[in-house]
């Protein structure tokens, strides 16, 4: 297989975009493991007492990620997330104001492979959330399976991430006085292994605990679609009924991950490896769903909101769809 290396001319600032992403893609794939392994190793050097004391803080601060996690503005604010963002370039498209005094739950789509607007639009402040929705505060949801990871629940904390589990998510939206917005990619870890560029596949038609969650609290709901979210990846093929899907969906179902067989560009060369292509990402945020609040919803009231939430993503598909590129005949196919 020819390679094509990149040039040695490549501008300074395209670089150090690589070089913020390839820390991205190191931190999503490898360093939840590597902190698990430097804990117990340290347990086995003159550096014990390192453990130990994390040990004894993690004691204290076990309930943190459920109760709305330790955002740090400061982190978020970075520069290096600006670097980030222009790497594909992503982008946050705003279609309807969301009132601060309100809590919302957006409904994020498509996972993709490694949710990369997601991170960008509602972990860090690159791409303008805070200036589009002022008084709003998002938290993106993360599989608990992350916070019980030493020294990485703490890194993954600093950027609003919280657990997925009901307790954790419901915790933002049961805040008196509103100005919470938890950003849930609906499909999930399933819905990475549908990430196939040209694909538009939502894993939402028996996904309705978003929406359980949303009329148990009063919170509105806001789909947002991402458009290119499923090309900046290409994936070994694997079609529903194959010894491939069977098996991965098999592992997803033990391991509470899924494990998408992707690969794109690398870092001194376009032909393989796990590092993004440089495509463009656009997250549109829709138009808010009013939602009231009902403690206990009846089994009619949770479909009729879900189908309205369906609705309400289609018409955001459509509406936009010809913005980014999309074939006019392409239309969203609920799984």
């Amino acid at each position: 297989m020819k390679v094509d290396f990149a040039p040695l001319d490549v501008p300074f600032q395209r670089r150090l975009q690589t070089a913020v992403v390839l820390l991205w893609v190191f931190s999503f794939l490898a360093l939840a493991p590597l902190c698990i392994l430097l804990y117990f190793y340290l347990l086995f050097t003159p550096y014990w007492s390192i453990s130990v004391l994390y040990s004894i803080w993690w004691f204290f601060d076990f309930d943190t990620p459920t109760r709305g996690g330790r955002r740090v503005p400061f982190l978020c604010g970075l520069k290096l997330w600006q670097h980030f963002r222009d790497y594909f370039p992503i982008k946050l498209v705003k279609t309807a104001d969301l009132d601060p005094k309100l809590n919302y739950v957006i409904g994020f789509h498509p996972h993709g492979v490694l949710v990369a607007g997601a991170f960008s639009n509602f972990c860090s402040y690159a791409t303008g959330f805070r200036q589009m929705f002022p008084g709003l505060t998002s938290h993106l949801l993360m599989l608990p399976l992350w916070f019980r990871a030493p020294f990485f629940r703490d890194y993954i904390m600093c950027a609003g991430l919280i657990p997925s589990d009901k307790e954790s998510a419901s915790y933002p939206l049961r805040q008196r006085g509103g100005g919470n917005a938890v950003v849930i990619a609906v499909g999930g870890a399933p819905e990475a292994l549908d990430a196939h560029p040209g694909t538009y596949n939502v894993l939402l038609a028996k996904k309705k605990g978003f929406i359980k969650m949303a009329m148990e609290n009063g919170a509105h709901l806001v789909p947002a679609f991402s458009f290119g979210e499923n090309e900046v990846f290409d994936q070994v093929e694997n079609p529903r009924g194959t010894w491939l899907r069977w098996t991965q969906e098999r592992l997803q179902s033990i391991m509470g991950i899924s494990l998408p067989l992707f690969h794109a560009r690398g870092i001194f060369q376009y032909s393989f490896g796990l590092m993004p292509y440089r495509k463009p990402i656009t997250t549109v945020v829709g138009r808010p769903i009013k939602v009231k609040r009902t403690e206990k919803p009846t089994v009619q009231q949770l479909d009729d909101l879900h189908q309205h939430y369906m609705d309400e993503l289609s018409n955001l598909f459509e509406e936009h769809k010809s913005n980014y590129g999309v074939d006019p005949d392409m239309h969203l196919s609920f799984v």
